[in-house]
């Protein structure tokens, strides 16, 4: 173990490739569609980017060795390791979208096999059926992973729709991780230049998901949710007194039974939000013991030394470890010391 007080670091955002998930996939005409409507999000310019960038990434994203290599050299103990949100695919009827989380979650957990001492993992459900979420989400954590992903919206279900409280409630019940990871903005086209897709749209997508569990009354119907969100949350977290101006003043903004800003106690950030300064204002909105390590390895949006990002924002020692690998220790992500 590499961290202060003998705790390991525990990295809580990182991808990778499921061939099979792929396989099921191809030729379909729903993926063509997807595709397509991928480009007016990107942009045929960050399209062509990107795929460089995922081709120069696969050693990562598919060799456990060259993953466990890239860990040492960032001083990570442990991955939690989630799909690629390319494999969410929101299109597929029920029955094809059971087949790719099964094989999302049968493909996790052949991952943490693998290297059960340095990795855990996170399945798939799909968001888009909400009546299978909880199935699949059992079918997931029997596999011994320890959640699932899931976007920030589906095709016509918004984290608020009451179809998913059975979802919650189960993942509740479990104390399962749901990993928030927005992919694609329903912004679309405005967003289609300079990669404003990723860079404006992912943290635009987390502050709207994670507004919609906070004012829909999720939080407050399932305390027991564990909501980690990537990006640090996005806009949401420094921003939450024009939410709470709204909650006091506007009628229609009243669903949730105590003011929005009080819910970031309810809910866990990964540290991604690239500079000291942003990690700090982020501590000091959430609380230390609400944010733990994230990367997003290996993609070129994330970091490839997050503890040394870590450390660059100068928190009291206490607080590092709680970001470090203490948090996770405490959420039973730490192989061997699960809760």
């Amino acid at each position: 173990m590499t961290d202060q007080q003998n705790v390991a670091v525990v990295d809580v955002h990182a991808h990778c490739l499921v061939p099979a998930v792929e396989e099921l996939v191809a030729g379909r005409p729903g993926l063509a569609e997807q595709q397509a409507l991928d480009v007016v999000r990107n942009g045929a310019e960050s399209m062509r980017v990107s795929g460089v960038m995922v081709r120069d990434a696969l050693p990562s994203l598919t060799s456990v060795e060259q993953r466990l290599a890239d860990m040492d050299a960032a001083g990570v103990d442990v991955q939690v390791v989630s799909p690629s949100p390319s494999h969410y695919h929101y299109w597929a009827d029920p029955d094809l979208a059971t087949r790719v989380c099964r094989a999302a979650n049968d493909g996790l957990a052949g991952l943490v096999a693998s290297a059960p001492h340095r990795l855990q993992g996170l399945g798939l459900v799909p968001l888009q059926h909400p009546g299978l979420c909880a199935d699949l989400l059992d079918h997931a954590v029997g596999l011994g992973l320890k959640g699932v992903e899931i976007s920030s919206f589906a095709p016509g279900v918004e984290l608020s729709d009451d179809r998913l409280d059975p979802f919650w409630a189960r993942a509740a019940e479990l104390g399962a991780l749901v990993f928030l990871h927005p992919f694609g903005c329903s912004l679309d086209a405005r967003l289609d230049r300079f990669y404003l897709s990723n860079t404006v749209g992912q943290p635009v997508e987390n502050a709207v998901a994670l507004s919609h569990l906070i004012f829909g009354g999720v939080l407050d119907r399932h305390p027991g949710l564990r909501v980690l969100a990537a990006h640090g949350g996005g806009y949401l977290p420094t921003y939450l007194g024009r939410s709470d101006h709204a909650w006091q003043v506007r009628p229609e903004a009243r669903g949730c039974a105590e003011p929005p800003s009080s819910y970031l106690r309810r809910l866990w950030f990964d540290s991604l939000v690239h500079t000291p300064g942003a990690l700090r204002a982020l501590v000091a909105a959430a609380g230390a013991d609400r944010v733990l390590l994230g990367s997003d390895h290996p993609f070129d949006m994330g970091v490839a030394d997050p503890v040394a990002r870590l450390d660059a924002a100068g928190l009291d020692p206490a607080d590092r470890a709680a970001i470090a690998g203490g948090t996770a220790l405490e959420l039973g992500l730490v192989p061997g010391k699960e809760s």
